[in-house]
């Protein structure tokens, strides 16, 4: 298992995207004034923002609030933005900052700190796999099947925030280390080192489920 199709699915997953070049031009129109043209942009956008959105908090309302306070910014800044980005980009990272506002609104409810989502991480504290096996199957047969995708979501509900969002915003959607430690206010180092993180959580917890019992590997400590 390796990469971006047999991490995320995006074999099976990948979403219609609009093609640069047609939101770029519904773009310049929203800009003069054309509101069918925002229409029809924020149309494009909106599965991908709410879905984000969703992935980060796992409620639905959550996600609905965060896709209209996005969409709402995107009408209040349209005629700043300056285009060094992609408008899918832009808009992503629009709606992590607000999925960023409902997360931290929990935590302070829960009395729970947010140094952990800010704080810097380094590759000493990355944690070898404790399950090693190769997969039962290709990767892209595995990710065809129906319960890959309901055991993604499911490692990605349980994978702590800070890692969980790395992962979405670079392997799911695809921004790149840069614009993901800009979205969340990180280093790209910690970016670096979380997606390390994820991506190894998720693949321990899918090759238990997908990969071949008769050929585990056991890790030796000692020699580590």
């Amino acid at each position: 298992m390796d990469g971006k199709v047999s991490m995320t699915g995006k074999a099976e997953l990948g979403s219609q995207r609009p093609r640069e070049s047609t939101e770029i031009e519904l773009l310049h129109r929203a800009k003069n004034g054309d509101f069918h043209a925002f229409q029809s942009l924020i149309s494009g956008l909106q599965p991908r923002v709410y879905g984000l959105a969703f992935r980060i908090l796992h409620q639905s309302q959550d996600a609905e609030d965060v896709t209209q306070q996005t969409f709402m910014s995107l009408i209040e800044h349209l005629a700043s933005f300056r285009e060094e980005s992609s408008v899918a980009t832009w808009a992503l990272k629009i709606a992590t900052n607000h999925a960023l506002k409902i997360l931290r609104k929990r935590r302070t409810v829960t009395m729970v700190s947010m140094t952990d989502m800010t704080g810097e991480d380094n590759y000493s504290d990355v944690p070898h796999p404790e399950f090693i096996a190769p997969w039962s199957q290709t990767a892209e047969v595995i990710v065809a099947r129906s319960e890959f995708r309901a055991e993604l979501d499911e490692a990605l509900r349980e994978l702590d925030d800070k890692y969980r969002l790395v992962f979405v915003l670079r392997d799911i959607e695809e921004l790149s280390v840069r614009e993901t430690a800009e979205a969340l206010d990180l280093t790209e180092s910690t970016v670096k080192v979380r997606l390390l993180r994820a991506r190894l959580a998720l693949r321990e917890r899918l090759t238990k489920k997908f990969g071949d019992a008769m050929q585990v590997m056991i890790p030796d400590h000692n020699h580590s």
